[in-house]
């Protein structure tokens, strides 16, 4: 039997798909960025709870600020499913943060709009995540943040492309 190990291994190496020195990078990149997300989303939940919000909450409150979006507009400009943005949605209108209001452009669509004291919880969570920002901030020149945005953004602009979403 342990003469049978070192051939299983060599099929499993045979097996894996060979990248480019750039797919390896990207992956390690998406990797990285994966990681990236999970810390952003226990963070925003920290600055957002004494607000009484999560992130997603938070979220959904700022795409509301205009007062010129429908949740399916919102859910476009967060990248995530309509669905999950009018759950939220429905609960910060439960919770008398939100208000739907109706649509010039739409019948049934309607738009969602902060209420005043939506307006203040977010302006509460926003006073939170400045400190934070700039405290981070710190660790970074101006000049490299505009870098991985630039990167980040070709990114996000390429997989739209990719999947018909541009």
């Amino acid at each position: 039997m342990t003469n049978e190990i070192p051939t299983r291994q060599h099929v499993v190496k045979q097996n894996r798909p060979q990248r480019t020195a750039e797919g390896d990078a990207f992956s390690l990149f998406t990797i990285a960025a994966l990681r990236l997300a999970g810390r952003l989303t226990a963070a925003g939940d920290e600055l957002a709870k004494p607000a009484g919000q999560t992130s997603a909450r938070w979220q959904v409150l700022a795409g509301a600020r205009s007062g010129a979006h429908s949740v399916a507009q919102i859910a476009r400009l967060l990248g995530i499913a309509r669905q999950g943005v009018q759950r939220l949605a429905d609960a910060l209108e439960g919770d008398g943060l939100i208000s739907y209001v109706d649509n010039p452009q739409h019948q049934r669509a309607k738009l969602v709009k902060l209420t005043e004291e939506g307006e203040s919880r977010l302006a509460a969570i926003e006073t939170a995540q400045a400190e934070w920002a700039d405290r981070l901030g710190q660790s970074f020149t101006a000049a490299e943040m505009e870098a991985a945005l630039a990167v980040m953004t070709r990114l996000i602009e390429t997989l739209d492309a990719e999947t018909g979403k541009a």
